[in-house]
């Protein structure tokens, strides 16, 4: 499964719930969503190099963590990518 199928197979409903997400999450972050569907992307493309991953359970997101450094909460990214198979490596 390519990057592309992961975008395609999705229905209306499901394209709209996480295009909020987005939304939503880039708030938190400060930053557009734009930025942030292109670092998920990044994300999944630098990874896909190196293990076979399951689109359907990934997850990126930020959310809020406590800083002992800030004396309060930042913004963290959160990554849940479940892991298929570790794709061969090169030598």
């Amino acid at each position: 499964m390519g990057l592309a199928d992961f975008f395609k197979k999705k229905g209306t409903s499901s394209i709209a719930k996480d295009r909020l997400k987005l939304v939503l999450v880039s708030d938190r972050a400060g930053c557009s969503p734009e930025v942030m569907e292109q670092i998920k992307n990044d994300i999944i493309a630098v990874i896909s190099k190196y293990i076979e991953i399951d689109l359907d359970g990934l997850d990126i997101k930020i959310t809020q963590t406590e800083s002992e450094l800030h004396n309060g909460s930042v913004p963290a990214l959160y990554a849940n990518i479940p892991i298929k198979d570790m794709k061969a490596t090169k030598k």
